[in-house]
């Protein structure tokens, strides 16, 4: 069977202090990204990215555009290092999907980082003025997980893996979801650290100023299939990728039925991903047990997930 690849970029919570730093000292395609990024958004976004301090690079409004330009400088290097390099789809966990676009065609680095931008302050503003919480339900079957958010009024924000769903919502009700999960069969439930409730009702208002946000920006035909989180499908028209990006805001990350979608009906075999920690590696991995996956998050991975894409 022919060998075929796919990008997978981060989201949120992945990032960490000092991400990209090796890669711009090395590599000036990196350090250019890094520095249009600067003076796009008009604060030293590359300084609190190399240097934190981490309570700064973990705050809604900087670690989303962090995470989209960190990204997109593994792609750059990596294609510096491999000009030859193919591949066929591309997707990220939330926030990367907007880096997935941009790497597939949809829109160019300026233009998406304008929109992220204007998507990590809408949330940053969204958390500030509701009192969410998420939680990890470990362990549970898929109906089950959806009865207890259904008991406990709070929404599915991500199926990141079988046996891994995230539940998200108003403080309150989280606690509560976190005290009936093992009713509901799960094996244990942990609320996460987060700033807010994501992928819920309660960033409604977030939801409102991206669409707005979207529906100014010109979209192209990605070049590979872009998969949606929403719809765990491929986006191609510019009505549906706005559509998908703005939902994404208030509707559950399928990203689970996404790779499926992926190695099932666009015959991927091979992933990449594009982003700091090895999270969807893993996530990757529990979701189709032996799925090749290479990661590149600086300089010490670049080289042995080269080596990698050269074989094959």
């Amino acid at each position: 069977m022919t060998k075929k690849l796919a990008l997978l970029f981060s989201g949120q919570g992945a990032q960490s202090v000092g991400m990209g730093k090796d890669l711009c000292a090395e590599f000036p395609v990196a350090a250019a990204l890094f520095s249009q990024a600067d003076e796009i958004l008009g604060y030293p976004l590359s300084q609190i990215a190399f240097e934190g301090p981490s309570e700064e690079l973990t705050k809604t409004s900087v670690c989303q555009p962090a995470l989209y330009v960190h990204g997109l400088s593994c792609l750059a290097v990596v294609r510096e290092r491999f000009p030859e390099l193919e591949f066929h789809a591309a997707a990220g966990l939330s926030l990367g999907e907007f880096t997935a676009h941009c790497a597939a065609g949809t829109f160019d680095f300026a233009t998406g980082l304008r929109l992220v931008d204007k998507r990590a302050r809408a949330m940053q503003q969204a958390c500030d003025s509701t009192e969410g919480a998420m939680a990890a339900i470990i362990g549970g079957d898929e109906d089950r997980v959806r009865d207890l958010a259904s008991a406990a009024d709070v929404d599915v924000a991500n199926l990141n893996s079988p046996g891994q769903i995230v539940l998200s919502g108003e403080s309150s009700k989280i606690a509560l979801a976190v005290s009936l999960a093992k009713e509901y069969g799960a094996r244990k439930a942990v609320e996460l650290t987060v700033a807010g409730a994501f992928h819920s009702r309660l960033m409604e208002s977030a939801y409102q100023t991206l669409s707005q946000a979207l529906e100014e920006t010109p979209m192209l035909e990605p070049r590979v299939p872009v998969v949606s989180n929403v719809d765990a499908a491929a986006v191609g028209d510019a009505e549906n990728i706005r559509r998908t990006l703005a939902d994404q805001v208030t509707g559950s990350v399928c990203w689970s039925q996404s790779i499926e979608y992926m190695i099932d009906h666009l015959h991927i075999t091979n992933f990449l991903e594009l982003g700091p920690g090895g999270v969807i590696a893993g996530l990757v991995g529990r979701i189709r047990k032996g799925t090749p996956v290479v990661s590149v998050s600086n300089v010490a991975t670049l080289d042995e997930a080269i080596s990698a894409l050269k074989a094959g």
